[in-house]
Order: C-alpha cells, then sequence, then structure tokens
C-alpha cells in the first residue's frame, strides 16, 4: 500500500523498532508541516493510507476531497477535532485511531514545574553569555528577588482537571512534599479528596490560592477559553501557570496581558493556538515565559507506544481485518471499491 506520515519533525519514525511492521509498503515522510488543503493535497494525492501524527495537520473535507486513493487514516493517540470523521464515512475512508499514555506528559509537566519554579531556563541561558548565578528576571512586575526561585516543598500544586495526567501530577506533588488543591468536575473533586488532595471550594480559590496551577482539561467547546485574564489576575505574583495541556484553554491574548501585569509571576507553556509556532509569538519575547515546542508526548518509547498501534493496524487492514475502524460505515462503500 502507499502510505504517507506526516509531520515528523525529527526524522524520528523511520529510526523506530516498529517501522519494520511497514516494510514491503511503499511508505512516504513528510518532515515539515504545511497548512492549506491545495498544499496537503499535493502531498495526498497517491496515499491510500494516511498516518497522523497526533493534531499536527488538520484534515477536512476540502483536503480529503483532494485525495481520491485514500482508504484509510489511522491517528496516532485519540482522534480529535482536526479530522473530519463523518467527511471520511461519507467518502468511503475507514479511520482507526490510537491510545496514548499519561506518564510521559505527567513528566514533563513535572520537568517544567521544577523549570520554572528554580528559574532553570533562564540561569542556563544566561550562564552561556557569561552571568554567573544571575537568573535576569528584573522587570518591575515581578516581585523583589523573583530571580531566587523558589522551593516546592510546603506550596501549593493546583491542578484543574482531575483525569489521567493530572492524577500522576498530583501524585508527583505529594512526593515533593506539596499540598495538592484539586478543581474539576463534582466526580473529579471527590476522587481527589480520597486519594489525600484538597478540593477548592470554587474556581477562584484554585487561582487564588496555588503556587503552582496546571492545567490538564480536554478541549472541548465548553471548555475553550475556560480561563480568562480575570482568572489569571487572581494569581499570586510569585506563583507559575503550567498549560502542557491545550492553548485554547486559555482565551485569546489572556495570558500574555496577564505576565506583561505580573500575575502569576511566571508561565511555562508546551502547547499554542497555531503550530509549529511563529517566531513573532508575544510569549516568546517574554522573559517570565517558558516555552517548549509541544514535545509533552514526543519521547521515544511514546514514539514507539503510538506508531507501533498504527503500523500494526495498518497491517490488519490490509490484510482484511478490519477490528477497531470507529466509523464502520465507511466499510459499506470503501474507497476502490
Amino acid at each position: 500500500m502507499n502510505i504517507v506520515i506526516l509531520d515528523d519533525y525529527q526524522d524520528a519514525v523511520r529510526k523506530l523498532g516498529c517501522y519494520q511492521l511497514l516494510d514491503g509498503h511503499d511508505v512516504k515522510i513528510f518532515n515539515n508541516n504545511v497548512k492549506g488543503a491545495g498544499q496537503l493535497g499535493v502531498r495526498l494525492r497517491d496515499a491510500q493510507v494516511l498516518v497522523l501524527n497526533r493534531e499536527r495537520s488538520s484534515i477536512n473535507r476540502a483536503v480529503l476531497d483532494k485525495c481520491p486513493r485514500l482508504k484509510l487514516v489511522v491517528q496516532t493517540g485519540r482522534l480529535g477535532a482536526h479530522l473530519d470523521v463523518d467527511a471520511c464515512t461519507r467518502l468511503g475512508i475507514a479511520v482507526i485511531d490510537g491510545r496514548g499514555e499519561a506518564e510521559p506528559t505527567a513528566e514533563f509537566t513535572w520537568a517544567l514545574i521544577m523549570a520554572a519554579m528554580r528559574r532553570i531556563p533562564q540561569y542556563v541561558g544566561n550562564l552561556k553569555q557569561g552571568a554567573w548565578q544571575q537568573a535576569g528576571l528584573k522587570s518591575a512586575a515581578t516581585p523583589s528577588n523573583f530571580g531566587l526561585g523558589h522551593r516546592l516543598a510546603g506550596k501549593i500544586l493546583g491542578i484543574w482537571g482531575y483525569g489521567r495526567i493530572g492524577r500522576i501530577v498530583a501524585r508527583y506533588g505529594h512526593a515533593f512534599g506539596m499540598r495538592v488543591l484539586v478543581w474539576g468536575s463534582e466526580a473529579s473533586r471527590r476522587a481527589a479528596v480520597a486519594a489525600g488532595c484538597e478540593a477548592a471550594s470554587r474556581q477562584e480559590d484554585l487561582f487564588e490560592r496555588s503556587d503552582v496551577l496546571s492545567l490538564h482539561m480536554r478541549l472541548a467547546e465548553s471548555t475553550e477559553g475556560i480561563v480568562t485574564l480575570a482568572d489569571l489576575s487572581r494569581m499570586k505574583p510569585d506563583s507559575v501557570l503550567v498549560n502542557t495541556a491545550r492553548a485554547e484553554l486559555i482565551a485569546p491574548d489572556a495570558l500574555v496581558a496577564a505576565l506583561n501585569r505580573g500575575r502569576p509571576g511566571m508561565a511555562a507553556v508546551d502547547v499554542f493556538e497555531s503550530e509549529p509556532i511563529m517566531r513573532g509569538n508575544p510569549l516568546l519575547r517574554l522573559e517570565n515565559a517558558i516555552c517548549t515546542p509541544h514535545i509533552g508526548y514526543v519521547e521515544a518509547e511514546h514514539y514507539e507506544h503510538m506508531f507501533g498501534q498504527a503500523f500494526a493496524a495498518i497491517v490488519r487492514f490490509a490484510a482484511g481485518n478490519f477490528d477497531g475502524v470507529v466509523n464502520p460505515g465507511a466499510l459499506e462503500a470503501p474507497r476502490g471499491a
């Protein structure tokens, strides 16, 4: 089969152990991202199978109409709004998704928390410029001695969203001697209390009390823009906001405005509204923002897990085994039938 794999930024996929599952197939891998139906259509015009690397490319009806040979779309990780499954079904294109693991993003969240609280990126950057024990971070909006950083023990770790990742991050917080304060659905708050956490009395309580606040909600219509400038402005001037979930959870421009005002004092973010991020993004210019290129889930073992699932699904599909197809209606009138 003719297989196209999109958005392998690091050219890592062909070097994975699971890649050998595709032996005998014609595989083309693209290492950069393109926008627009026209450019994607050119890349996919001969594809029979499309492998999506998480949500890096948006595949809508306009793109699918330019893929006359496409029979199967395989999603690494869970499906999202970036893929028009209904259009796939109408066009006779089967869709198979996979499951990611919570540990990589939870671990990376904790790395960002440590880096932000101890100002590690700022110290590293200044050391490379010849400055010894200088973190910078001396803007008028930050408290006195803001560059010194803070310990985690005894601080309050706020978590909004007590799902798979949030629960792991909460355990890390307890291991570091932090008090864990959780906000979310009533069921989430009950589960958090049962696990030894504290439930916030209200949303405002979470923002006002947290020394570190980490977002772990799923992005949906009900959660888009749920964190407002008013929420962020309730945070302490030496607190840290961490977002490894989705940028769209925060209202547009609210985080930049809040950081410029000094509440919270710092943010560490791994997600952006438009990815890859443009060089002119204002977050990149703020000394009190730590920005990473959406790598919370990007590590070797997780890639083996996700792409191994995807490639095994392709092998099954090619052999006539349609287990895992999420839109069985597409099989009633498949492409090329």
